[in-house]
């Protein structure tokens, strides 16, 4: 009787061990996606500055994996990384990162495993006034700790 009970002490004893584990590995990796997220956004902030330059552009890329996948349907479907790539350069070329986008707020992230969902605004500035705009959703799916894939629900 008392063997059997130091077994089910012990037994109790490594699951609770276990349970532990295994919620500090999902709290690091929370952590980490949560860190390549908002990397993301810091280094897309400093390309929709005016005088951003290609660097700026090429350490957003630097977080992708090398089948990167961006996906935004309502603006032309999927593009690969190199379609991405290509796109960055040509807006910055053309102008099209003006600072007028001074800031991205994060309203909501939903994690799940190996992903997150964030709900997300652009602050402009229009006009010389600071304005919010519309609530955007995106998924984004991680790979060995690095973005593989971004899909725009707007």
């Amino acid at each position: 009787m008392r063997l059997k009970l130091i077994t089910l002490i012990a037994l109790l004893f490594s699951s609770l061990y276990l349970v532990q584990a295994q919620q500090d590995h999902l709290s690091t990796q929370k952590d980490s996606l949560s860190d390549a997220l908002n990397e993301y956004y810091k280094l897309n902030l400093k390309v929709f500055q005016q005088n951003s330059t290609l660097e700026d552009i090429n350490n957003i890329f630097e977080l992708f994996t090398d089948d990167f996948t961006y996906v935004h349907p309502k603006y032309g479907g999927v593009y690969t990384r190199e379609d991405l790539y290509n796109g960055y350069k040509r807006n910055q070329e053309n102008g099209g990162y003006d600072g007028s986008v001074i800031d991205i707020k994060i309203e909501n992230i939903i994690y799940g495993l190996n992903a997150i969902t964030v709900s997300k605004r652009f602050i402009t500035k229009e006009d010389g006034k600071v304005v919010e705009g519309e609530q955007q959703m995106a998924l984004f799916e991680f790979k060995d700790g690095k973005i593989f894939m971004i899909k725009e629900y707007w």
